[in-house]
């Protein structure tokens, strides 16, 4: 069971690090791979404010599909090098966009998103796909957060087959 009234009295960073608590939690109990990135997008949008989109996107050869998410309806595929999270793929690198309008080649999947924050999903150097974090706030995002959802990546990748999926 899932206790969210402690959130409401944290700091950014005690937010994160129980977001963190709350997956390790979940994936600890469930092996499905579906089930756990349900939760995991869910568990973002529970403990971090401002956002209008989490999910998964997994790479299948040479794209992007989606995955689970928590938001509006979004783009089905993603080619590698496109966009904000073709480009977290490419370069292998998380992308910190404070404004999404400003970074050549964005994709708008919902015309209210303004700034992103993109984990690539890294497993024994190879790469699954990407975290993707959409807020309608310009600027949103957080070296902090990028920090926090870097070790959220790594705590999935603890405990998910990737090859599985």
């Amino acid at each position: 069971m899932f206790r969210l009234d402690p959130i409401k009295s944290m700091n950014e960073e005690e937010r994160l690090k129980y977001m963190n608590m709350l997956l390790k939690g979940q994936l600890s109990s469930e092996r499905d791979i579906l089930a756990n990135l349900s939760n995991a997008s869910a568990i973002i949008m529970a403990c971090v404010e401002r956002l209008n989109w989490a999910g998964f996107y997994i790479l299948r050869g040479d794209e992007l599909v989606l995955g689970p998410f928590q938001g509006l309806p979004a783009c089905n595929r993603i080619k590698t090098g496109n966009g904000v999270c073709g480009t977290a793929v490419a370069t292998r690198k998380v992308q910190l966009v404070p404004d999404v309008h400003q970074f050549p080649g964005h994709i708008a999947c919902d015309a209210a998103s303004n700034s992103e924050l993109v984990v690539p999903i890294i497993k024994e150097d190879k790469v699954y796909g990407v975290l993707d974090l959409d807020s309608p706030e310009k600027g949103r995002f957080t070296e902090l957060e990028k920090e926090y959802f870097v070790r959220f990546v790594d705590t999935l990748n603890e405990y998910i087959d990737w090859e599985r999926i």
